[in-house]
């Protein structure tokens, strides 16, 4: 079997440590805040980003660029092998067309290598989900060819299921109206959201205060999950600075399934200046977003 290597970018949020103990290669979109621009090596702490952004920062992010790219893949052609990409949703950003084009390029410098770059459709820890589970298999024996089918395939059944505090940071980002956000912001409505097929996030539903908003997730995951639910045993958790609150979501699932593995890890910086302090996403495989 030819050595591959699975890569990805930061948007997947998981534990830096995962990337390092499991091989997996990583590139880091960057963000500007008063400005100041932070890249991969002088980020935030987490904490600090988000409370910047409570007291009225407005950060903006920058994609991923070919160049950069091609920077994270180039060195494992170099040791002879090939690469899965794993890249952030087309939906949300332009970083999986720069990763395609990096690609393309190197794959004619390196023509006895092989470039598979798969557009997630996800994002957060629903990327890293995907990212996780393929590296499993990946650890497990599978070649990268039926690995890049498998995850084609599956790439849909990763259900994303979000709510966020502010409804100001999603009018930001063109997510919801000004008069949206405002009314809302004044009645205490939490916007229920999802990643859909398109890689899109989108309104879902709402709720009246932030309790109702998080026990929501948990009854759309009732929803959602269908064939999968005596066979999901992983869920990922991720939230912009709430850890308690996400250990309140954790407790719910497990209260429900028989779920062994839990990852709860911060949402990024990069997500973050669009969503939010007090963002909570859920992740799980179901038979349909």
């Amino acid at each position: 079997m030819r050595d591959y290597v699975i890569t990805t970018d930061n948007n997947s949020d998981l534990p830096e440590e995962y990337y390092h103990e499991h091989g997996v290669g990583c590139t880091h979109l960057s963000y500007s805040m008063g400005g100041v621009h932070y890249t991969y090596g002088n980020f935030l702490p987490v904490h600090e980003f988000y409370d910047a952004m409570r007291k009225g920062a407005l950060p903006t992010t920058a994609q991923v660029n070919p160049e950069a790219a091609r920077t994270l893949m180039e060195p494992y052609l170099k040791e002879g092998k090939d690469i899965l990409h794993i890249a952030f949703s087309s939906g949300l950003s332009g970083t999986y067309n720069s990763a395609r084009i990096a690609a393309e390029e190197l794959m004619e410098e390196y023509p006895d290598r092989s470039i598979q770059v798969v557009d997630s459709l996800c994002a957060s820890l629903g990327q890293g989900l995907l990212v996780y589970l393929a590296q499993q298999r990946k650890e497990n024996g599978e070649d990268m060819e039926s690995l890049v089918k498998w995850v084609e395939e599956n790439k849909l059944h990763i259900v994303h299921l979000f709510t966020v505090d502010d409804l100001l940071h999603l009018h930001r980002g063109g997510r919801v109206s000004k008069t949206t956000a405002i009314v809302g912001s004044v009645l205490n409505i939490k916007p229920v959201l999802h990643v859909d097929e398109e890689g899109k996030l989108v309104s879902i539903g709402k709720s009246r205060g932030r309790k109702k908003a998080l026990q929501e997730l948990v009854k759309l995951m009732d929803e959602k999950i269908g064939s999968y639910k005596d066979s999901c045993h992983t869920i990922f958790i991720s939230h912009g600075d709430c850890e308690e609150e996400a250990k309140y979501v954790e407790k719910k699932v497990k209260e429900k399934y028989n779920i062994d593995t839990v990852i709860i890890n911060d949402v990024g910086a990069t997500i973050g200046a669009h969503s939010g302090p007090g963002t909570m996403a859920l992740f799980f495989l179901g038979d349909e977003r």
